[in-house]
C-alpha cells in the first residue's frame, strides 16, 4: 500500500475499539495541548499544527470540552503539564526501518521503554538520524473504491494540488506535500467524498517484507509502542500481510 504497508490504515480501524479510546485520546490531548504551545496561538486559524490537531480530535470524537481544556493547558490559562518532543529511530526484525514520535514529561523514563520494547522485540534502537532519511513527510487520505468514481477522485483531488493518486488493496490513495493537506482536504470535504484516513504522516520511501516469524515480533513490537504512553505516532517500512495484523 504505497509504502505506506497498510500499518496505518490497518491500525486506524483497530484503534477505533472502545478499549483503546482511553489511549487515543491522551495521545491527541498531549498534541493539542503542545500545538497550542509551540505555536504561540489558542486560535486554530492562526496555527496550522493546532488545526490538524483539533480535526484529527474530532475524527476521533473527542467532546468539545476537552479539545478547550487542553488549546487552554497550552496556551497557559490552565495549569498543565509541560511536554518534550523528542523523534526516536531504529530497526525492527529483519531490518525494517522505524520512526516514531514522543511527548513526554519524562525523556529518561520514554527512551528507556522505548529501548526495551525494541530489544525485547528484535530490533534495536539507532542513533539520531539512522533511518529518517528514508521516510518522506506526506499528507496521505484513503478513500474507498466502492465510495467514488475515480474521475471523480481525481479531478477533485489533483485540481485542489494533490500529488499522487494510487490504488491498492481496494482503496484509492491520495498523496500531498504536507503544506497542501489542508487545501486538498478541504476540497474533498466540499466534494461529500468521504475518507477513511486522513492525516500528515511519514511515508517510507522502499518497504521491506516480512513474514513469520520476523513479522510476529514486528507486530508486538509495533503494538508495544504504540500502547506506550510517551510515544505519539509510529512509523514503519515493514510490509507485513493484513491478515497477520488482524489475528494478531
Amino acid at each position: 500500500m504505497s509504502g505506506h504497508s497498510k500499518w496505518s490504515s490497518i491500525k486506524h480501524k483497530k484503534g477505533a475499539a472502545d478499549a483503546k479510546r482511553g489511549k487515543v485520546f491522551t495521545k491527541l490531548i498531549k498534541e493539542i495541548t503542545v500545538a497550542a504551545r509551540m505555536g504561540g496561538s489558542g486560535d486554530p486559524a492562526m496555527n496550522p499544527r493546532l488545526r490538524t490537531a483539533i480535526a484529527a480530535a474530532k475524527t476521533e470524537n473527542m467532546p468539545k470540552d476537552n479539545i478547550e481544556r487542553a488549546i487552554k493547558k497550552g496556551t497557559g490559562e490552565l495549569e498543565g503539564v509541560n511536554y518534550e518532543e523528542a523523534i526516536y529511530e531504529g530497526y525492527g526484525p529483519g531490518g525494517a526501518a522505524v520512526l516514531l514520535e514522543s511527548l513526554t514529561d519524562n525523556k529518561n523514563r520514554a527512551v528507556s521503554e522505548i529501548r526495551h520494547l525494541f530489544s525485547k522485540n528484535g530490533g534495536n534502537l539507532g542513533e539520531a538520524g539512522c533511518v529518517a532519511w528514508m521516510f518522506d513527510k506526506k499528507g496521505y487520505m484513503s478513500v474507498n473504491k466502492d465510495a467514488i468514481e475515480e474521475d471523480q477522485l481525481m479531478e477533485t483531488a489533483l485540481e485542489a494540488g494533490a500529488e499522487d493518486i494510487r490504488e491498492d488493496d481496494g482503496v484509492f490513495e491520495i498523496i500531498t506535500a504536507p503544506e497542501d493537506y489542508e487545501t486538498v482536504k478541504s476540497a474533498m470535504d466540499a466534494a461529500s467524498i468521504a475518507c477513511d484516513t486522513t492525516e500528515v504522516t511519514m511515508l517510507p520511501q522502499t518497504v521491506t517484507s516480512l513474514l513469520g516469524k520476523e513479522a510476529e515480533q514486528m507486530i508486538r513490537l509495533m503494538d508495544g509502542l504504540e500502547d506506550c504512553e510517551d510515544v505519539q505516532k509510529v512509523y514503519t517500512n515493514a510490509d507485513i500481510p493484513e491478515e497477520m495484523i488482524n489475528n494478531m
